[in-house]
């Protein structure tokens, strides 16, 4: 089966922009889009001149290597750029993107610099096959943002790769099998930048005529504010009996020239621009107001001191979107007896700090974390986003929580003291038996009594029957005042049936009982006990 291209282009000014630097070509063999560089001086001028370079691709070159084919035809029109601002300083800093593919008859080559899209439209799912050459799809790559943040970045149009007549362009070169039934859709931003891809794929999908899906793509972008030009080619793989189309569709910043002066073009190509069909947003572009001819609009005065204020103004951009790019990062760090999520980076530029806190902890306080936790973050723990620093923080809570608990757990299980081991050991001396306060000693221990001296007694305290008198003091109650010094033969045995005094404790005496044991510690969960482990104070009946 013989297979073609059916294929319509658009391209619209916008509702902001005062004129249009987009150049769009469809033929039946090339398809481009040229996204002038917005700003840039004389924009429309490169995406026109760039288009015009590459337009001969448009013939039937069989046998050639697609790939080396569009390289060779990018690095031609680079040099075009580059001869003309060799011509006219005044152009210096205008560029283009460029998206273009080639039919082969079997398959498409696709070349691909900056940030205008091609889109491949199969078995009812659009996909992206290209990427963007900018700063922020850079970031993106790299996971400093997501593709949400992306579309919101101020910086999202700094373009990392362009044709602009310096240096060697690098293009994105690949080769696709071609399907029937596969539908391309190729456009710049203004497109892409204000329609989300579910939208149009939807608007793919329902709309069969690629000329309708053409008008109500840009209707969108439009409906959409249109901030920016906006050019798109629609593009079908169908067989030759399916009336595929022959004529080729100029649309934007080159048709304009087109309408003046194509001296630039092949004779070929050209020949055929001419017979454009009519349309909405063709018309627009194609069929300039009457006047004389001319091939290049003239430019304003801030385009021709460009060069002068251009490179500060590149340096700021560079600039800014490195510091929007520290905005993005996060870090957990101390922040005094607490712990804090910082934004931004841990560094200073003169004196400027690149951080702040962003979200206080004032119940995660940094004595309760433990020493791992703390060792963390006195190196600050850098994560990878704002999830993954409060996925960290919620640790620390964690960890924070189980020592209040081991805390609380000593608490209500103090440590008990065993018996056989007194704290503060005092030596006692029990009375005689029958003393008030006195305490009887067992006949059965080994200990031996001395001979007592006393003074004169005043009062005479009895014992039990068999026992001998102890003298004692008028003053009773005291146990200093039965102590007296051991006379000179001390040791020796006391006198059959006498009640010994003791006057030291035994050195060593059995426990009367096994102490309690204390409470196996467990805070309720497996998990909870092992972050147990990392707490300053450990817990008491830990196994």
């Amino acid at each position: 089966m013989s297979l073609s291209l059916r294929y319509a282009a658009g391209s619209h000014k916008g509702m902001i922009r005062e004129g249009n630097e987009d150049s769009g070509y469809a033929g039946p063999r090339l398809l481009a889009v040229a996204d002038g560089m917005g700003g840039a001086a004389a924009g429309e001028v490169a995406s026109s001149e760039v288009l015009s370079t590459i337009v001969e691709l448009d013939e039937d070159l069989p046998g050639a290597d697609v790939r080396d084919t569009l390289r060779i035809a990018v690095d031609r029109a680079n040099d075009r750029l580059r001869v003309m601002i060799d011509d006219d300083p005044g152009l210096e800093g205008m560029g283009t993107t460029l998206t273009a593919l080639l039919w082969t008859g079997s398959g498409l080559g696709l070349v691909h610099v900056g940030d205008s899209r091609a889109y491949l439209l199969r078995d009812n799912e659009l996909r992206q096959i290209t990427q963007d050459h900018t700063w922020v799809q850079r970031l993106v790559d790299e996971g400093r943002i997501t593709e949400e943040e992306a579309g919101h970045h101020p910086q999202r149009s700094l373009l990392m790769r362009a044709l602009d007549g310096r240096g060697q362009v690098e293009p994105d070169l690949s080769v696709r099998e071609a399907r029937a039934g596969d539908r391309y859709l190729i456009c710049s931003d203004g497109l892409s930048g204000v329609v989300s891809r579910e939208t149009m794929e939807d608007t793919l999908l329902s709309l069969a005529d690629p000329r309708d899906c053409v008008q109500e793509l840009i209707q969108l972008a439009l409906r959409g504010g249109g901030p920016d030009n906006i050019t798109c080619i629609v593009a079908d793989i169908v067989d030759v009996d399916q009336r595929p189309s022959d004529i080729p569709m100029v649309v934007g910043a080159v048709a304009d020239d087109l309408a003046g002066d194509t001296a630039t073009l092949p004779t070929t190509p050209a020949s055929r621009a001419r017979e454009l069909t009519a349309g909405e947003y063709e018309t627009e572009a194609l069929v300039p107001d009457p006047g004389p001819p001319n091939r290049r609009r003239p430019k304003p005065a801030w385009r021709r001191t460009l060069p002068v204020w251009g490179p500060a103004l590149g340096v700021l951009a560079i600039l800014g979107g490195a510091y929007w790019w520290t905005q993005t990062q996060y870090y957990v760090a101390k922040s005094g007896d607490h712990v804090a999520i910082y934004r931004g980076i841990d560094t200073q530029i003169f004196g400027v700090s690149l951080s702040s806190p962003y979200q206080q902890y004032d119940t995660v306080k940094t004595s309760l974390i433990g020493e791992t936790y703390r060792q963390n973050l006195d190196g600050n723990y850098s994560a990878s986003g704002l999830s993954d620093a409060r996925d960290y923080v919620e640790k620390l809570k964690l960890q924070a929580s189980v020592c209040q608990d081991v805390i609380k757990w000593n608490q209500d299980h103090p440590v008990s003291v065993s018996p056989e081991v007194p704290q503060n050991p005092t030596p006692q001396t029990p009375a005689a038996t029958g003393s008030p306060g006195g305490t009887t000693v067992s006949p059965t221990s080994s200990v031996q009594a001395a001979p007592l001296r006393t003074p004169t007694p005043t009062a005479t305290a009895t014992g039990r029957p068999g026992s001998d008198p102890v003298s004692r003091s008028s003053t009773r109650g005291t146990p200093e005042s039965g102590r007296t010094s051991a006379p000179p033969g001390a040791g020796k045995a006391a006198a059959p049936g006498a009640t010994p005094t003791a006057t030291e404790p035994p050195p060593s005496a059995p426990p009367t009982s096994a102490p309690p044991a204390p409470p196996k510690f467990d805070l309720g969960s497996a998990d909870k006990n092992e972050l147990a482990q990392g707490c300053d104070v450990k817990p008491v009946g830990q196994s």
